[in-house]
């Protein structure tokens, strides 16, 4: 995502704006700023939505819950429209035919150098203050992930996963995904195997 917000001289943007935007372009609206999409993201960052997107679609399947990816447009409020890499909606009435409106229940971020301060700081604090119960990150080039929850407090300091660990999703009853198979490292086991 450009660090560079489109400016609106007299208000913030709403979501009546962003809807008479050109459909090829890409924009999110965070407290009313518009800010333009980063140029389209790299094969690995792709790749590791790709593999997680489908593990969640395939251990999903028959329950309530539902992964989409970007972009898929996320209204949080008049001011807040978002399109993370990867979100999950778990009640069906949050789904309608162009977008998904309210909080998902997780949202996960596959960070990149272009958008990784803009996901850790604007987008945590309005994944925060919008009731996403999870918020993941994944990091792609450092082999890590970070889950925060959302408590009674907010979010809490958050708990790191390494890459030889199972990324584990509280929310999903704890749904458990080998992040070395997400970001496509050797595995644990191919250690053991290989020595």
């Amino acid at each position: 995502m450009s660090s560079q917000p489109l400016e609106k001289p007299d208000d913030r943007f709403t979501w009546a704006d962003y809807c008479t935007w050109p459909d090829d372009e890409r924009w999110e609206l965070i407290d009313g700023v518009a800010y333009a999409m980063a140029p389209a993201p790299s094969t690995k960052h792709q790749s590791v939505i790709l593999n997680l997107a489908s593990r969640l679609r395939e251990r999903l399947a028959g329950k309530p819950c539902r992964p989409f990816i970007a972009p898929t447009d996320v209204k949080l409020s008049d001011l807040d429209i978002v399109q993370p890499d990867i979100l999950v909606v778990c009640d069906p009435a949050r789904i309608t035919p162009t977008h998904i409106e309210g909080a998902p229940d997780v949202v996960i971020e596959v960070l990149s150098p272009t958008t990784s301060a803009k996901d850790l700081r604007q987008k945590k604090a309005l994944y925060e203050r919008a009731g996403v119960r999870e918020y993941l990150v994944i990091d792609p080039l450092e082999h890590y992930a970070i889950r925060f929850r959302l408590g009674a407090d907010g979010f809490d300091k958050g708990t790191v996963f390494a890459a030889d660990e199972p990324l584990v999703i509280a929310t999903l009853e704890s749904l458990e995904i080998p992040l070395w198979e997400i970001i496509e490292l050797e595995g644990p086991q191919d250690r053991v195997t290989a020595e």
